[in-house]
């Protein structure tokens, strides 16, 4: 884990994934709903989201040190192109409230791996979109759905977070870094969903990268810092929320302590 700091004061760093700067200072994007449709939801069951579930099976692997990677050179731009055009063509509003959270994490996930394909190869995602105060990668409208003309920002803090308010949703958008929760290695859907996101929190909690006692003192990822509203909103409420998934070494670490000593990340691409 790249140690950055307690409250991860970034000079002269690239834009990071939905973080803006202030002075310097990294601020994530508050969740705020970017139009009211996106709370409407009918009794459609998911899409096909084979496409993708085949791009995954096939380019998600597991490395030595527990962190999941993706096969970029390996995978076909014009395969993932064609699933997220396919997808943006259907409405979400038509879809149960499972499969609609599926679709949109679906399609969150394959447009950030068609982001980093465009420019491939790249050493982070943070160097593809303009560099510093651009907006990167993260505010470039990329997708139109229903009409609307949709960043990977605004899915994940105009619709994501503000409709569902689940903090889990955390672990199920990967940002193409290593420091990021792992791309699940299967497509979201609304029958597995909560099912998945349990598991994307356990993995990355019980992960060094996610949390760690070092000697003493609790090291998390930058994550808790910039969206600690979603997590209870202070050091108690991210650790409350950490026991809940904690395994039983960390979880003995985590009754030891009552605040988060440094925050870290990692930007380096999650490439194989």
């Amino acid at each position: 884990m790249a140690d950055i700091g307690r409250r991860a004061v970034l000079a002269g760093a690239s834009v990071l994934t939905g973080v803006v700067f202030a002075g310097g200072v990294v601020a994530a994007p508050r969740s705020r709903l970017i139009d009211r449709r996106w709370r409407s939801f009918g009794a459609g069951s998911d899409p096909d989201h084979g496409a993708w579930e085949t791009i995954l099976r096939r380019s998600v692997k597991a490395g030595r040190d527990g962190v999941a990677r993706f096969d970029y050179r390996g995978t076909s731009k014009g395969e993932v192109e064609g699933y997220v055009a396919r997808l943006a063509a259907v409405d979400p509003t038509a879809l149960s409230a499972a499969a609609a959270f599926a679709y949109w994490v679906n399609l969150y996930n394959a447009a950030t791996v068609q982001v980093v394909l465009s420019a491939y190869p790249v050493r982070s995602i943070r160097d593809i979109g303009g560099g510093l105060f651009s907006g990167g990668p993260w505010r470039t409208k990329i997708v139109e759905v229903a009409g609307q003309d949709l960043s990977l920002d605004d899915i994940e803090h105009g619709i994501l977070r503000p409709v569902w308010g689940d903090a889990r949703v955390h672990y199920a958008v990967n940002c193409a870094s290593i420091g990021c929760p792992d791309l699940a290695g299967r497509a979201y859907s609304s029958k597995r969903l909560g099912a998945m996101l349990d598991t994307g929190a356990r993995g990355y909690i019980n992960h060094p990268r996610g949390a760690r006692i070092s000697a003493g003192k609790l090291v998390v990822s930058s994550i808790y810092d910039w969206f600690q509203a979603d997590f209870g909103g202070n050091d108690v409420g991210v650790i409350a929320h950490m026991k809940l998934y904690a395994a039983s070494e960390l979880a003995g670490g985590l009754n030891g302590v009552s605040r988060i000593s440094e925050f870290g990340y990692d930007w380096a691409l999650n490439d194989v």
